[in-house]
């Protein structure tokens, strides 16, 4: 199961709305069959091991990461019947699928054909691996990653509002990695008023070279304030951007910007901006599976207040800038009681180049 694992993790950044699976088929000892999902609209893991294994594949064992599939209502077919034409005797599954329409029928319907299943194989690994889908699928909001690059004593910009750059350049390319395997990036209208991020996903500067998969980049602007000639305007057929807005946007501005390709999306307001639990309820219903707060320290709090981040990676330079007036990684108001702070669980921490990365779960 460890191998169909790491087949599973190719997928990585490309399968969202569908989870990562891989598959293995095993006869006599030897692995005849392998496979793993590429992506939506593309065969399934499970079908791609068994076509590979071939007639090896009767009397095999199938190891595969979730569940076979059963149901109609998507762009491929059920994976069940082809297991059971297969021939296999047994399969082993990592974890069931949680979606309402498989939750365990696939199972039930492989060992109503007779075939030996078990379940629970390698079972925390498998759920961490999709734990953006798992998500998804239980609440319908997106998995929330807030991400910052800051100082050591937690300043992300001086007074003044400069930014660029306090960590590395490999911390910098670090963090286009994890771009690139989220489905959407929010930012604040004070990031792009600032800095006019591009805010797409890059495998190098020099020469510039963006990564093939681009997230949806989505912009907290309660009045469309978002200049017209700003990047992330600018190529949407490259990266597409959504402007999350309020009724307090003009519908003249809000024409602009659907002329010029750029999406508008008007949600309720939560103490005067943006809400943020409706806007990922929004994301959650275009299948928008994980997304990345880039914010700013105002986006940061406001996340974290509504308790919808679930996921905290920091970049920490070895550097201090003090002062109350430099920006720090969380803004608004401190709280009253040291029992009151957030505890991160599962933290690890690594270097990369001169910086640090912390990550946690919240």
């Amino acid at each position: 199961m460890t191998l169909a694992l790491r087949l599973a993790a190719k997928g990585q950044g490309r399968t969202s709305p569908n989870p990562m699976v891989g598959a293995l088929v095993v006869k006599n000892g030897r692995i005849v069959g392998r496979g793993y999902h590429h992506g939506p609209g593309q065969p399934h893991a499970e079908v791609l091991a068994l076509n590979e294994a071939g007639p090896r594949a009767n009397g095999a064992t199938l190891y595969v990461t979730l569940e076979p599939c059963c149901h109609l209502l998507k762009r491929t077919p059920p994976c069940v019947p082809g297991v059971i034409q297969s021939g296999v005797r047994q399969v082993v599954v990592a974890m069931t699928d949680p979606n309402p329409k498989v939750k365990g029928r696939g199972i039930a319907a492989l060992r109503r054909a007779g075939i030996a299943v078990t379940t629970g194989v390698a079972l925390e690994e498998a759920e961490k691996l999709n734990r953006e889908y798992l998500h998804w699928v239980r609440t319908g909001r997106p998995y929330v990653i807030m991400k910052a690059g800051m100082t050591l004593d937690g300043k992300v910009a001086t007074a003044k509002g400069e930014s660029r750059w306090i960590t590395g350049p490999r911390a910098r390319q670090d963090a286009h990695r994890l771009r690139s395997q989220v489905d959407a990036v929010v930012v604040g209208i004070g990031t792009i008023l600032h800095d006019d991020p591009s805010l797409t996903a890059r495998l190098s500067d020099r020469p510039l070279k963006l990564s093939p998969k681009q997230p949806l980049r989505v912009v907290l602007d309660s009045r469309l304030r978002t200049p017209l000639g700003a990047t992330i305007c600018d190529a949407q057929d490259r990266a597409k951007t959504l402007l999350a807005t309020t009724g307090r946007a003009s519908q003249s501005r809000r024409r602009l910007f659907e002329q010029a390709g750029v999406g508008v999306l008007s949600l309720p307001t939560k103490n005067g901006q943006v809400s943020l639990p409706a806007l990922m309820t929004a994301l959650g219903k275009r299948g928008i599976t994980s997304v990345l707060i880039e914010g700013g320290s105002t986006v940061n709090a406001a996340a974290l207040r509504e308790k919808l981040v679930n996921r905290v990676v920091l970049y920490i330079a070895p550097t201090l800038m003090g002062g109350q007036d430099a920006k720090s990684v969380i803004g608004d108001r401190s709280p009253k009681l040291l029992a009151q702070a957030l505890a991160l669980r599962h933290v690890t921490v690594r270097r990369i180049g001169k910086d640090l990365l912390v990550e946690g779960d919240l």
